[in-house]
């Protein structure tokens, strides 16, 4: 057995690293699940291996019903893991006996019609583009950068651990498949359509900076770039966004993260289908406390007896709450009283002191400083640095309905997004977003929230440039931390499926490549350690990261 990753040699057949210098495998067991025992052993497994070939192995009976589906859909074999491997094993892809790339290229092609050829073809180009790409099935199983890989966390269950060999030997065998013994694949350019189904749009947002890309596109003309005409709709509360998504009354949405999660799993809802298609913005909120308590609150535990205002529910300012509460040992259930207001009446609340505080996006805070009736304690950004905060969605209903549309739109987002990464930018867009049908504030206040230079309202001018950012990379840690913090605080029930859920919801293969084809480079992998105030996130354990939470804490 292999004891290392030293010994990937560059291969003499294609020029890839693989085990050998010819795709021979003569120290390694034939029996895919002894090799992945030893795969194990090696260290080479990480949750992103398993995470990017999720969609391949679930159950997507419902989406397998359109006319002109390809290879992949329209075997209705597919429909359990038992199903997928015969198919597999069939398809002359999936063989115990021939498990090595020489091996797998005579097996499948041998005796076989240019039909069967092609299908196989196409069936392997499926199969790799739900995994992730050819580039995110490499560094998932055998990536050269061994600092970003996460450790192996295989439970002892054997349901997991049948289910883990499973993806694994999939993903493993692609590798061989693609990369010698079928034609080169590349993933296409065809995010860019020619014919859209529809080009008249409108899209639902609140008027905060957390909307940047998605308003910015219009004033900037990112929507006309990619052939669209989109109409803004301003709307009041994220009561009013979630639903009108379930009526269906406008094409996509300004969203808080936590939201098309919610919304999926039918979380203080009808259970509605939501795709979270890009992250719109990092950071960006902060916890302002009423001028009143100037002076006497420092640390979390001064909150206690305090009423605070958050925006919903099922928002990131309402997890980062709690989770900065806790840690000071408040007990936001008990020790506090947490209100659910609308963004836009929060800065009349706090005049009036009918709350004490609010954790919010901007430019609320900024604006109570402006008015001298608050004064910013703590960025959100120092609670979690580059934490996610708002989200382009849209219904999986419509996505199926307006495929080109959808990738058309989706890519003005991201490419709207990445202009705003730019500091140098900022000014711009600060301008752009401040008109009345926009954000509608002055544009000193968007320039200081934009550039993150700011007064907090004791005095000092700050100075942190990444107050608020724009990377729409939709990270599946990111998922995974929300639905432990859902757990944790009963919003949603224990023992679900952390990995399915963020695979439903977070469209994160589809943002890694329009962001290449936009010149970009995103990251390969799905999964990484988020580092907060108080702890570290490991993706893998998400159950037991929320349960060391309540142990530490109480609650």
């Amino acid at each position: 057995m292999m004891k290392n990753l030293s010994q990937l040699a560059k291969c003499s057949n294609c020029g890839g690293f693989h085990f050998s210098l010819n795709h021979q495998l003569p120290d390694f067991p034939q029996d895919p699940r002894k090799l992945v025992d030893d795969l194990v052993k090696m260290g080479v497994y990480h949750p992103s291996g398993i995470s990017l070939t999720n969609h391949i192995l679930q159950s997507q009976s419902s989406k397998l019903k359109t006319k002109n589906s390809s290879p992949i859909e329209q075997s209705k074999s597919w429909q359990d893991k038992k199903h997928l491997s015969l198919s597999l094993d069939k398809s002359g892809i999936f063989s115990s006996r021939d498990f090595s790339g020489q091996q797998l290229k005579d097996s499948l092609l041998k005796n076989q019609t240019d039909n069967q050829k092609n299908h196989t073809y196409q069936l392997a180009q499926e199969l790799i583009k739900k995994a992730g790409g050819l580039d995110g099935i490499s560094t998932s199983i055998f990536s050269q950068n061994i600092q970003q890989i996460l450790p192996n966390s295989i439970r002892n269950s054997d349901v997991t651990r049948r289910k883990f060999i499973e993806r694994i030997v999939v993903t493993s065998l692609l590798v061989s498949l693609a990369n010698c013994s079928l034609p080169e694949i590349r993933e296409k350019d065809d995010l860019t359509p020619t014919k859209l189904e529809k080009t008249n749009l409108k899209i639902g947002f609140i008027p905060i900076t957390c909307a940047t890309p998605i308003i910015m596109s219009a004033p900037l003309g990112f929507y006309e770039k990619y052939g669209l005409t989109v109409e803004l709709v301003k709307m009041n509360s994220w009561e009013q966004v979630r639903d009108s998504a379930i009526a269906g009354e406008l094409d996509a949405y300004h969203m808080l993260s936590p939201m098309p999660l919610a919304m999926s799993l039918g979380l203080d809802s009808l259970a509605f289908p939501i795709n979270l298609v890009s992250i719109q913005n990092i950071n960006g909120n902060a916890i302002t406390v009423g001028m009143k308590h100037q002076g006497k609150v420092t640390k979390p535990e001064d909150f206690k007896g305090f009423k605070i205002a958050i925006p919903f529910v099922y928002s990131m300012p309402h997890l980062l709450l709690r989770y900065y509460l806790a840690a000071g040992k408040i007990n936001p259930d008990k020790d506090v009283q947490i209100m659910t207001i609308p963004p836009t009446e929060m800065i009349q609340k706090l005049e009036t002191g009918e709350i004490d505080a609010m954790i919010v996006a901007e430019p609320f805070n900024q604006l109570a400083v402006a008015k001298k009736i608050g004064f910013i304690h703590i960025l959100s950004r120092d609670i979690w640095p580059g934490h996610p905060c708002c989200s382009f969605a849209a219904s999986q209903q419509w996505i199926s309905q307006h495929p080109n549309t959808f990738r058309a739109l989706n890519k003005a987002i991201i490419d709207s997004s990445i202009y705003a990464q730019n500091p140098l930018h900022r000014r711009e867009i600060a301008q752009a977003i401040s008109a009345p049908e926009y954000i509608n504030v002055p544009e000193g206040i968007l320039i200081e929230i934009l550039t993150g230079r700011f007064p907090d309202g004791n005095g000092t001018i700050k100075n942190f440039p990444d107050r608020i950012d724009f990377d729409p990379y939709p990270w599946k840690s990111f998922s995974y931390w929300i639905t432990s913090q859902l757990v944790r605080w009963n919003l949603l029930a224990n023992n679900i499926d952390h990995e399915n859920i963020a695979d439903e919801v977070f469209l994160t293969s589809l943002a890694r490549q329009i962001a290449k084809q936009l010149g970009q480079t995103p990251p390969t992998i799905i999964l990484r350690y988020e580092q907060l105030k108080y702890d570290t996130f490991d993706p893998s354990e998400p159950e037991e990261y929320a349960r060391q939470q309540i142990k530490k804490y109480g609650f």
